[in-house]
């Protein structure tokens, strides 16, 4: 049986999700939703998805569509997640889950009702690189003493990862913190106990602090010190270094390191070597099978009490 699949946001991740679903027997995407619809009749036009519309509930509305994948703006995640449940689609959401707390309180309790697989795009889960530390932590051969963590973008203004305009507003906290967040968490097997932060100035036309430290500690005791600019002028992207007990290595993205900087072959670790890839097919895995995913709602609903609790910290300054 053929998973139909729609999906919201036609932008730069959105185009990674289509090109990671190529890849995927058994999945078709039969729905592109986007703001601009002459943009989105290209990318549809390139990729042969038949039905196109500037409204979600267009595409909810469709009986053949199964399953949505949401890469839409931070602000929608939560409200269009619920909408999706609520017309009984199974449902991924790109991270993060909501820009609150009570947004992500609803999602879960609705998920849960609902008995519909709802799942968040927490991608560092799924990376080959941090699946191989995964791995040998639940070999007992690794512990993590300290995760030392770098989230560096130039972003003074509103634009995608293709350098295109953008409509809305990038976050630190809610979004580029809940990738580390959640992972540290999941890799240490152990819940965050302690969590402080400090921001820098907030962005006179953005209106977002434009700098940010984090520093986690887990139940187990180990650390985490995160690091997030959207000053910066340099490399791009996040850079996660693991110091344990026996090894130490550096993950960027999909590829991994030892803290010499020696690559490690990680390419036995999956089906494949595309993180947004992998993170599809365990949705539509899950989908198929009638079971929970990795990266549920359920799942990663501590990670935004989390930065519920940051936020907090943050206004009260």
């Amino acid at each position: 049986m053929t998973i139909k699949v729609a999906l919201a946001g036609a932008g730069a991740f959105g185009i990674k999700h289509i090109d990671g679903m190529q890849n995927i027997p058994g999945v078709q995407v039969v729905s592109l939703i986007g703001r601009e619809l002459e943009k989105t009749q290209e990318v549809a036009a390139k990729y042969g998805i038949g039905h196109v519309t500037t409204r979600l509930e267009d595409s909810l509305a469709l009986k053949e569509v199964d399953a949505v994948i949401l890469c839409t703006p931070t602000q929608m995640h939560a409200a269009q997640t619920l909408a999706c449940l609520t017309a009984g689609k199974h449902v991924q959401v790109e991270i993060p889950l909501a820009d609150s707390l009570k947004g992500a309180q609803e999602v879960v309790a609705l998920a849960k009702s609902s008995g519909l697989v709802a799942m968040c795009g927490h991608t560092r889960r799924f990376n080959p690189s941090h699946q191989y530390v995964h791995n040998k932590i639940k070999a007992g051969q690794f512990n993590i003493q300290q995760m030392d963590v770098q989230t560096y973008f130039f972003r003074r203004t509103n634009m995608n990862a293709l350098g295109q305009a953008r409509s809305w507003t990038d976050h630190l906290l809610w979004h580029h913190a809940a990738h580390t967040v959640d992972l540290f968490a999941h890799q240490c097997g152990s819940p965050i106990v302690k969590a402080n932060a400090v921001q820098g100035p907030i962005h006179p036309a953005l209106g977002i602090a434009m700098d940010m430290s984090i520093q986690l500690q887990a139940a187990n005791g180990a650390i985490c010190t995160l690091s997030l600019s959207f000053n910066n002028d340099g490399p791009l992207g996040t850079f996660f270094r693991y110091i344990g007990d026996t090894a130490t290595y550096i993950a960027r993205y999909d590829d991994l390191f030892t803290g010499k900087e020696e690559k490690i072959d990680v390419s036995q670790v999956a089906v494949s070597m595309n993180g947004i890839e992998l993170q599809d097919r365990e949705f539509f895995a899950a989908i198929s099978e009638g079971r929970e995913p990795n990266s549920s709602v359920a799942q990663v609903f501590n990670c935004y009490q989390v930065l519920h609790n940051l936020e907090q910290q943050l206004n009260a300054k």
